[in-house]
């Protein structure tokens, strides 16, 4: 059953997701789920809550970016719905797509947020703290790097990111460690009194 064309939901990595893996194919919620995982997607797009997935499933469907192709009915199991997308899905993921890739906007990871605050540390805690950030970083790396060579190059981007993370996390550890990024409470608080 055909839902009417609806104004067209906000983007959202998770929903560009989902058109993307229903151009290759009709797929049911827990195949959509599966492939994320399978393909590394769960790595950029947070598919922890089976809700959120649900959520956007009846969002697109709402929209008219996508439809359902068929209900299967199996005693055993749950009813199952499969979902394709529509020529109007298959344009909106690619606008979608290219407005991503092509507009920068302003994303609010935490890790720049907690950059923003380092200050509350003094300088060798600092060390610690990213000392295990580029330990974590060189783990994740090397998982990748292991996926990505089982894969065929599904990750490279990815990649990519995490090691020019892991390259200025090491250029910082360098400045802290030399000193030559350093701080005290009293710079701070006479920074903050305006001296």
């Amino acid at each position: 059953m055909a839902h009417p064309p609806a104004s067209a939901p906000r983007s959202s990595a998770l929903a560009l997701t989902v058109l993307a893996l229903l151009h290759y194919q009709p797929l049911h919620p827990y195949g959509i789920q599966r492939l994320i995982k399978q393909w590394g997607k769960d790595q950029v797009v947070n598919v922890e809550q089976r809700t959120s997935l649900y959520r956007t499933i009846e969002r697109l469907l709402a929209a008219g970016l996508i439809a359902v192709r068929e209900t299967g009915r199996d005693p055993r199991y749950p009813e199952r719905t499969v979902y394709e997308i529509t020529d109007a899905g298959r344009q909106t993921a690619r606008r979608w797509l290219e407005e991503m890739l092509a507009e920068p906007r302003r994303e609010y990871p935490e890790f720049p947020a907690a950059l923003s605050h380092v200050l509350m540390f003094e300088p060798a805690e600092l060390t610690e703290v990213l000392e295990r950030r580029a330990q974590r970083l060189t783990e994740m790396m090397d998982a990748l790097d292991a996926n990505t060579a089982a894969e065929a190059g599904h990750g490279l981007p990815r990649i990519a990111m995490l090691e020019t993370e892991s390259q200025w996390v090491t250029q910082i550890l360098g400045e802290l460690r030399s000193g030559e990024l350093s701080w005290s409470a009293e710079e701070l608080l006479a920074f903050a009194e305006g001296q």
